[in-house]
């Protein structure tokens, strides 16, 4: 019975994962045939539509496990999970569509049977997580799928460690209880968890106390005491994993790895690697190609009018710090007279001020002044979402006075951000108000995902550039 309810999903994790990329090529295989057999309604199936089928088979199986659809669900959020599916049959469609439009076949397709069957693939690939979570959430609710946990260390990081399992019940995780070696602790409760014991009654509190795993939560200072329970737990095959204590710094894209064979634990490192570098490029080119061919009427209107507003060059360039803190070159509509200033010195614009120009109010409050950077964007300098570059004067100024400032220089800069559309724009005549950009500009880098990137462009596109201090 003890297998039964702790370990019934657990012992067969593997062949699941396995099973899932086994069900989501047949579920596009199946609603492919479901939708021809409905919409073209001739058999055996024609040829081409065979060939079509099986390709999308074959590309979804190679594209899906890009998108983290097939690690662990426990403790992840099914908003994302379906956010992931979603792009990665977006990206099994475009596939699908430039492979027709190379191989010249596309007239060969019905188009209601390629829009339904798009269509109802997601909804069926949809459908499917959600059920499958919903079984394992009542599965874990009833106790049949659940992890027993031993938390060793009930100090300050310990406890948070036990909030956290309690915040995400979807998890299937259950404190059992603390051990901790302080004499003071011994028989207390510590957020509705009691404490056991000490670590030298390690391997029997695990049998007394049908526990599954152990979780030493402990200060990177304690390895030696480590070492010891490693010991004690040689003869136990319970599952023994280390939290470590680096969750109250500011760390990006924290996870781990194996380089060389060596086990490598990622504190600050850039989330544009591998599929995700390729993903962003894909989508900075495309869009910012399609967004230039869009906007160029009004790129030729706006250039007139900086010309004719006073003298001197229509794009304004300046240095600025881009992807992991390299000198850049940017361009926006010269919004301002010609002017000079100090070397090294950059003087905010500031409301009322006299040095910019008519035709330049009006650009920058409504943030037609950026619009060139769609080039910068299409050189592969910037990209359309991220932090805002700041003057490399600023840069310097603020990196001493703001922790973590510079980590926003991990991922290139942005036309638009999510410090942008959530106010902070513009003048920062306040530490206060540089630090609360930083704080957004930091929150972006640490969530970046596809989705991200694309409701930014939206709210952008929707409420524009928010923020009473565009001067």
């Amino acid at each position: 019975m003890a297998f039964w309810k702790h370990g019934l999903l657990r012992e067969y994790s593997g062949a699941l994962e396995v099973l899932q990329q086994i069900i989501d090529p047949l579920i596009v295989a199946l609603t492919g045939i479901f939708v021809y057999a409905m919409r073209v309604d001739e058999w055996p199936i024609q040829p081409h539509y065979r060939v079509a089928l099986i390709l999308s088979v074959l590309i979804t199986a190679l594209i899906f496990p890009f998108y983290d659809i097939y690690r662990s669900w426990r403790g992840s959020s099914i908003v994302r999970e379906l956010a992931n599916i979603t792009l990665a049959w977006v990206m099994v469609v475009i596939l699908l569509v430039v492979a027709a439009f190379l191989s010249k076949s596309g007239e060969q397709y019905s188009r209601l049977w390629l829009g339904f069957w798009f269509l109802l693939c997601w909804m069926a690939l949809l459908l499917h997580r959600i059920v499958l979570r919903v079984i394992l959430r009542v599965m874990r609710r009833a106790d049949w799928n659940s992890r027993r946990v031993l938390i060793v260390g009930a100090g300050d990081f310990g406890r948070e460690v036990v909030r956290g399992i309690v915040d995400s019940p979807w998890a299937g995780l259950k404190v059992v209880g603390f051990v901790d070696d302080n004499p003071n602790l011994q028989d207390s409760i510590i957020e509705n968890v009691p404490v056991l014991g000490v670590s030298s009654d390690l391997e029997e509190l695990l049998r007394s106390h049908d526990a599954d795993e152990v979780w030493l939560a402990l200060p990177l200072r304690e390895e030696p005491r480590m070492r010891e329970i490693l010991f004690d737990l040689r003869h136990s095959t319970v599952n023994v994993r280390f939290i470590p204590d680096v969750f109250g710094f500011r760390f990006f894209n924290r996870s781990m790895h194996e380089v060389a064979g060596i086990p490598v634990l990622d504190l600050n490192v850039t989330p544009m690697v591998g599929i995700n570098r390729v993903i962003k490029a894909v989508e900075d080119r495309v869009l910012s190609f399609i967004i230039l061919v869009l906007i160029s009427p009004i790129l030729l209107v706006v250039a007139i009018g900086v010309k004719y507003s006073s003298p001197g060059p229509i794009l304004f360039r300046q240095l600025r710090h881009g992807w992991d803190g390299k000198p850049i070159e940017i361009y926006k509509f010269r919004s301002m007279i010609v002017h000079e200033e100090s070397e090294g010195k950059i003087t905010q614009a500031v409301r009322e001020d006299p040095r910019i120009t008519r035709i330049g109010r009006f650009l920058r409050r409504s943030s037609l002044d950026e619009l060139p950077q769609f080039i910068n964007v299409l050189q592969g300098r910037m990209s359309i979402v991220g932090p805002r570059p700041h003057a490399i004067a600023h840069n310097y100024h603020y990196k001493d006075l703001i922790h973590a400032y510079m980590q926003r220089h991990r991922v290139k800069p942005g036309i638009t951000g999510w410090a942008q559309v959530n106010g902070w724009r513009g003048e920062t005549d306040t530490l206060d108000k540089m630090k609360k950009r930083i704080e957004y500009d930091l929150y972006y880098i640490e969530h970046w995902s596809l989705w991200f990137d694309l409701r930014i462009i939206v709210m952008t596109i929707v409420s524009g550039f928010s923020g009473r201090n565009v001067y």
